[in-house]
């Protein structure tokens, strides 16, 4: 399984950025998915989840209100669309997906890694 993040770049604070993640191999529509990051020098951290239909989502508390997580099962992709960027949330962002049934905000639950893409927010 494939899970190729896109979107990220430098975007001053208080902007905004939609990060995708396009998978392909495995069957993706019954994958929860979720997005994950690592700040420099920091431990990876959860940010969003979205369960297979779509219809259950969970939230980091340091970006909830300011992004929403959603998927496209048509298209393979899931996407984290971030507003009111803050310099902390200045990272390496990574798409993953995991065959557990329903939400999970634990990364070791995930079975399947991309490669991220880094979101850096200027001050």
């Amino acid at each position: 399984v494939q899970l190729p993040a896109f979107g990220g770049g430098l975007v001053p604070a208080g902007g905004s950025l939609k990060l995708t993640c396009e998978v392909s191999g495995g069957i993706f529509s019954s994958y929860t998915m979720g997005w994950f990051r690592q700040a420099p020098g920091k431990e990876r951290e959860f940010v969003a989840t979205i369960d297979w239909k779509g219809s259950s989502t969970d939230y980091a508390d340091s970006v909830k209100g300011r992004s929403t997580i959603s998927r496209d099962n048509a298209k393979n992709t899931v996407t984290l669309q971030m507003n009111f960027l803050k310099p902390e949330d200045t990272a390496v962002y990574y798409c993953a997906g995991s065959r557990i049934v329903g939400t999970t905000i634990r990364g070791g639950l995930y079975d399947y890694w991309g490669q991220g893409t880094l979101v850096t927010v200027s001050s």
